[in-house]
């Protein structure tokens, strides 16, 4: 039967216990058999191998057994025992808990997801409200346009009325189509925030011509 323990860290009477050739503090110890009094060996993560005299798999178990274990994200699972009168105390490996997953995903939203929710919901708004920026300039320059042939009129009867005579430059407009809406009485709005997607024109009423 194979028994292992992963060490994070570990100290002997206060000095630390790392790998003897690479001196990785970082490490598992693994025992085998049904003994106790089996001794172990160690494993470093670069593929070190060697035996401890000190340490049992019968001392494996009680280091198991007097680990301080983790419920929290923020608890640090460590152990201390005794040793033929020396004092072994560490580090174990984390396990992975329930609030270990539940903070992964606080982090995960506040960091990655929620950044990406608000751009992605900044971006629908932009794309709710360029068609209607769209429309409103199309009306306002044909607003204008209105206005400009209004004024025209208005100086050629006024210079009538004043001489007596038609203005010389004075050119009658002719009915034209509604320069706003090309002559349709109405404007089709890409919207997916109403249900009414034609409006009337609100610069021929409706008619399709500029008077």
């Amino acid at each position: 039967m194979t028994f292992t323990v992963k060490i994070m860290q570990m100290t002997i009477d206060g000095m630390p216990y790392l790998c003897p050739e690479c001196g990785s503090g970082s490490f598992t110890l693994d025992g085998n058999g049904p003994f106790d009094r089996l001794p172990v060996i160690g494993n470093c993560p670069s593929s070190h191998h060697w035996d401890d005299p000190l340490i049992t798999l019968g001392d494996l178990r009680r280091i198991v057994a007097a680990s301080t274990g983790r419920e929290l994200a923020t608890d640090v699972d460590t152990f201390e025992i005794a040793v033929g009168g020396a004092v072994l105390a560490g580090t174990l490996h984390p396990e992975l808990t329930v609030d270990d997953v539940r903070q992964a995903g606080r982090v995960y939203w506040r960091r990655i997801a929620r950044p990406a929710v608000r751009r992605k919901k900044r971006k629908a708004v932009r794309a709710v409200k360029r068609p209607f920026k769209k429309a409103k300039a199309a009306v306002t320059s044909a607003a204008d346009d209105a206005v400009a042939t209004a004024k025209a009129a208005a100086i050629g009867a006024a210079w009538s009325l004043q001489t007596g005579e038609p203005d010389p430059d004075y050119q009658p407009e002719p009915i034209n189509p509604c320069a706003a809406c090309d002559g349709k009485g109405h404007h089709i709005i890409d919207s997916h925030v109403h249900d009414a997607t034609r409006v009337r024109c609100s610069v021929c009423l409706g008619t399709g011509e500029i008077d």
